[in-house]
């Protein structure tokens, strides 16, 4: 290297080397000069040249009490995971670099991207929260008020421009998924338990729906291993033009390599073959596709610019789950308009306030009675009901595996960009 670098100075043209070295040689001189003819004078220069000292960034609080906004002030949020898509992936050969760098400068427009980035620091910085909060002997309401709290703090929750995504998932054991804590739930934490850790959170409609497993005895390792394999099978195998069958193909593949062992028995771990993953719309949670964990003939493909919510379930069970035990999670029925709503007999008095109510606060979000009763409803159980009845409001049971199995979750949120795919709410944990 050594011998490169001479190389190229000696060929420099002798004019351009005599210029520097006289310049060299004349900054020395003045500096000599002025130094001999008055020392104090090299003393302010040195004075003048002295360097403004930069503002410190702002750093996180331990535990994070800062919101993003102010960690990040120019609103640069950090990006997710890039992952290329695949070499026959159409755009290597159908398009120019040129017209992916145009394709690039029309997809989801930036602020919206860069909305889904803000919320995913949010839920990077809050799910470390939660995993120092949670432990075996913690009641199912403070770690749900603890991850809600944490996000609508350094969201800055304001009305439907930023807050709680949906409710905060905490489905244990064979419970896969939809269940958190009413009013009055004295459900506590033990050691033995698998615990999914489901939680959202949106900025401007923009929702980041992540989810991971938490246990506490290393004998469920290989479930949550098969689990969160299967989970970046998924996100490895999506992509724009990618069939959804194809998709739920190799995550049951992966999903069911894996075998585990439970108190002397070995178990297949199954996909859960009637949950899936989904497409995510703004304000929407399911926005009409779903991602299968099955081979399950759906040749539907995934489009440019579409969010998706990736997530595996794996099962000791029979791998089929249905709706069973009281309901906390509900959403307004995104798709009936104000004038079919207004067409809709409501017979509970109640139903009508009540629905003013879950459309100022939510929208078509997702919200559970927790969230009704923190802004002051009461005695809302009647109308709500009637809300359901008529379609206006949708209900969302807990969903379960047969008793005695155990379910396992991992999820993130991913945005189909025209020349890669961004999994915006990876991080170091999983």
């Amino acid at each position: 290297m050594a011998g490169e670098a001479a190389e190229i100075e000696s060929s420099a043209p002798l004019s351009v080397l005599a210029k520097e070295i006289e310049d060299v040689d004349l900054s020395a001189e003045d500096s000599n000069s002025d130094s001999q003819k008055d020392p104090k004078a090299s003393d302010k220069k040195k004075k003048k040249k002295k360097k403004k000292s930069k503002k410190k960034a702002l750093q996180q609080t331990d535990p994070p009490t800062i919101p993003i906004t102010k960690l990040y002030p120019n609103k640069n949020y950090p990006q997710g995971e890039i992952q290329e898509y695949g070499k026959d992936f159409t755009m290597n050969t159908k398009f120019n670099k040129e017209e992916i760098k145009r394709k690039e400068n029309l997809e989801i427009d930036f602020e919206s991207l860069n909305d889904m980035r803000r919320a995913s620091e949010v839920h990077r910085q809050v799910r470390k929260v939660a995993r120092d909060f949670i432990k075996p002997g913690k009641s199912m309401t403070s770690i749900a008020e603890t991850i809600e709290n944490a996000t609508r703090l350094l969201v800055e929750e304001k009305g439907l421009e930023a807050g709680v995504g949906f409710p905060t998932g905490l489905s244990i054991n064979n419970v896969a998924a939809h269940y958190t804590p009413n009013a009055g739930d004295t459900l506590v934490l033990s050691d033995q338990d698998v615990l999914k850790v489901d939680f959202g959170v949106h900025v401007n409609g923009r929702i980041i729906d992540s989810a991971f497993t938490m246990t506490f005895d290393p004998k469920y390792d290989t479930l949550v291993q098969a689990v969160k394999d299967a989970t970046n099978t998924g996100i490895k195998a999506a992509g724009i033009d990618v069939r959804l069958t194809d998709i739920g193909e190799q995550i049951e593949e992966v999903m069911e390599s894996y075998e585990i062992e439970l108190n002397g028995k070995t178990y297949p771990i199954k996909c859960v073959r009637n949950l899936c993953g989904h497409n995510i719309a703004p304000y929407v949670i399911h926005s009409g596709k779903s991602v299968p964990i099955i081979k399950n003939g759906d040749n539907t493909k995934m489009e440019e610019n579409e969010v998706f919510a990736i997530e595996t379930f794996g099962s000791t069970g029979k791998g089929h789950v249905i709706e069973e035990g009281v309901v906390s999670h509900y959403a307004k029925n995104p798709s009936l308009t104000p004038q079919s709503i207004g067409r809709i007999p409501l017979r509970i008095p109640k139903a009508k306030p009540l629905l003013n109510t879950i459309t100022k606060n939510f929208g078509t979000l997702p919200f559970c009675r927790r969230y009704l009763d923190r802004i002051g409803e009461d005695k809302y159980l009647l109308g709500l009901k009637n809300l359901v009845d008529t379609g206006i409001v949708l209900s969302y049971p807990p969903l379960v595996d047969i008793p005695g199995s155990y379910v396992a979750q991992f999820e993130h949120t991913i945005v189909l960009r025209p020349n890669c795919k961004e999994v915006v709410s990876r991080g170091d944990d999983y």
